[in-house]
């Protein structure tokens, strides 16, 4: 059975940083792209990164380009998101994905973590 589970989300102030983990398991996603997406409250879910199974390409929607960075470690079958300079509207259940079209239509996806930003 192949769950992702998400760590690392919270509350913080406008400003700070936190550190997202995904850590997958049932299946090895070496060969598969990973990514994150996020709901906020009343709204759809959205694309938020995504990196290729190398860790050699990463994708971004435009409002985190240059806050936001993700990694993975493929030994470890797990994906991050930092988040630094966080925004009120940053605010929202962030979701672990993987597989399939990973940014549009990912195969798997993770059980989410609140992340709460402060004004």
């Amino acid at each position: 059975q192949v769950q992702l589970v998400e760590s690392g989300g919270g509350l913080v102030q406008a400003g700070g940083s936190l550190r997202l983990s995904c850590a997958a398991s049932g299946r090895t996603f070496s060969s598969d792209g990973m990514g994150w997406f996020r709901q906020a409250p009343g709204k759809e879910r959205e694309f938020v990164a995504a990196i290729s199974w190398s860790g050699g390409s990463t994708y971004y929607t435009d409002s985190v380009k240059g806050r936001f960075t993700i990694s993975r470690d493929n030994a470890k079958n797990t994906v991050y998101l930092q988040m630094n300079s966080l925004k009120p509207e940053d605010t929202a259940v962030y979701y672990c994905a993987a597989g399939g079209a990973v940014t549009r239509r990912p195969d798997y996806w993770g059980q989410g973590t609140q992340v709460t930003v402060s004004s």
